[in-house]
């Protein structure tokens, strides 16, 4: 195993972890999630944005747990705002929200979040913030297809993505070596190694069920999903080419970690 390797970590799903100190900012898309997903992630980062209609979901979830909605205020509302309610813009300019139209037809909402992190980076002089999203691989093929796509081009510009639902959690591995770090308490056993984006990679595992050695994958040949973890070991891959990785959120994670 290499010194070189890229570690990763889902520790910010963890009860603990507090906004106070992280560098990791959050966007929420236009797809159902749950409070206790919503509450993790909320916690576990600084800065809070929602995608047009990112913000239904935010207001309506918090409304039918009957809580405090404005402890959870987004910093900004963006997107071309076709999917955004009157009543829930109107709720969030009142409390002083940003609310921000954006009609560039040649970008997502998804996108158009992102841009907005990119200024603000710039101007606060910082270097990149990690970016968790919330939703986006349910629902529409054509978003969920979107989303694995702006993944893969992400990595050539960001450090660290991730995409999280109530089911899985999944990043872009970039040609190289990486170590990630399983914590059994919120993962649960299926993973997978997908060639999207790519014609073809070589790939080497260890810390899984059924592990390779230089082996091949593609489209059109194979496809490692449906892999399984091992119990406490961590998972190495070294992969030729970038591969999406990802793995299940254990069933009930959120009641003890």
């Amino acid at each position: 195993m290499s010194n070189s390797s890229h570690h990763w970590s889902v520790d910010f799903l963890r009860h603990e972890h507090s906004n106070a100190t992280a560098k990791r900012v959050l966007i929420i898309l236009n797809q159902p999630f749950s409070f206790a997903l919503l509450q993790r992630l909320w916690n576990s980062t600084c800065w809070h944005c929602c995608a047009d209609g990112g913000a239904n979901r935010l207001l309506d979830t918090l409304r039918q747990q009957s809580l405090d909605e404005s402890s959870y205020l987004p910093d900004l509302v963006k997107g071309d705002l076709d999917s955004l309610r009157p009543d829930v813009r109107k709720y969030y300019e009142s409390k002083g929200v940003m609310v921000e139209e954006d009609d560039d037809q040649d970008s997502t909402d998804f996108m158009k979040c992102v841009s907005a992190i990119i200024e603000k980076e710039k101007k606060e002089g910082i270097s990149q913030y990690e970016i968790v999203v919330l939703g986006g691989l349910a629902g529409r093929l054509d978003q969920t297809v979107h989303t694995l796509s702006y993944l893969h081009k992400l990595r050539k510009v960001r450090e660290r993505v991730y995409v999280a639902t109530d089911d899985n959690i999944c990043w872009v591995l970039d040609s190289g070596e990486h170590v990630i770090e399983i914590d059994h308490t919120i993962l649960g056993v299926t993973c997978g190694l997908l060639p999207v984006g790519i014609e073809s990679t070589i790939l080497s595992t260890s810390g899984l069920r059924w592990n390779l050695a230089n082996h091949p994958s593609s489209f059109d040949g194979l496809v490692s999903s449906s892999n399984h973890l091992v119990p406490s070991e961590n998972v190495w891959v070294r992969t030729s080419s970038p591969i999406l990785w990802t793995v299940e959120l254990r069933n009930g994670w959120f009641e003890d970690s």
